[in-house]
């Protein structure tokens, strides 16, 4: 056993009425946390209470996967909001996801932005920081997902705890950022380097980025991506692998507790 921990999280519950998004059924099996959809860029009441009653059936950890209010563009074009416009925003998404939560006696475990909310609150500091204050306003124990740059530095700065993600099936720049869409092969399709890539990261701590460089990265979770063609078997095979290789998968909360108290030990 390698004696490392590591998080598969999805973003799940993003159908919304007769709208279908992911295979959420078929992903549940593989996954250890889940970033469940709160209504403003995809999800509805039922498939809110749905999604977290699965969540439950399968052990997983449950986090928010807060928005902008972005329906139709599905929280993937940039808003002008407000700092406060964003604060409220986010704690709103998060109590209505927390309802449901409470009706199944689950613990809600995280808190994960989507999309462009996500992507701008990476260089925006004002953003990031009034993210983070929507987060500490429900709960300051709540974990926040972050793959760096402000949003990590304003939730260090509140003192809330940080759940490091990476992304196995996406292109690094030299500075720590994602590669953007728009540019060919940002996004890697090949499954069998998908699951080498990410079983690599987890094993060295490190990513390489498009030049060639390494980044040094602590990694408490891998994003998974359910709503790609193959999703579920890239799971199953992603997480096969970790296995064989000694890797424990485990929900976010867990593993970031576990590398909290390996770090005092080692004091």
């Amino acid at each position: 056993m390698s004696g490392i921990m590591v998080d598969l999280n999805c973003d799940m519950g993003e159908s919304y009425g007769a709208w279908k998004m992911g295979d959420d059924e078929q992903m549940f099996a593989w996954i250890s946390s889940a970033n469940v959809a709160c209504g403003f860029h995809g999800g509805d009441p039922r498939v809110m209470a749905h999604t977290v009653e699965m969540a439950k059936r399968h052990g997983v950890g449950v986090g928010a996967h807060p928005a902008f209010p972005d329906l139709v563009g599905f929280g993937r074009r940039n808003l002008n909001v407000t700092p406060e416009e964003a604060r409220t925003d986010v704690l709103y998404q998060i109590g209505a996801l927390a309802a449901f939560c409470r009706r199944f006696g689950v613990a809600l475990q995280h808190v994960k932005p989507h999309g462009q909310l996500n992507n701008a609150s990476m260089s925006d500091r004002p953003l990031a920081d009034a993210i983070v204050a929507g987060v500490k306003d429900f709960d300051p124990n709540l974990l926040i997902v972050s793959w760096g740059g402000e949003f990590a530095r304003a939730a260090e700065a509140a003192r809330m705890r940080v759940a490091c993600e990476v992304f196995a099936d996406r292109e690094y720049n030299a500075d720590g950022t994602l590669v953007s869409r728009r540019l060919p092969g940002a996004v890697i399709t090949d499954h069998a380097r998908v699951v080498e890539r990410a079983v690599a990261m987890v094993l060295e701590g490190r990513v390489r980025a498009v030049d060639g460089t390494w980044l040094e990265i602590p990694i408490h979770t891998i994003c998974l991506h359910g709503d790609t063609p193959g999703a579920a078997a890239v799971a199953a095979q992603l997480r096969g692998a970790l296995e064989q290789a000694g890797v424990q998968i485990a929900p976010m909360l867990q593993v970031v507790d576990a590398r909290a108290v390996a770090r005092s030990g080692s004091r």
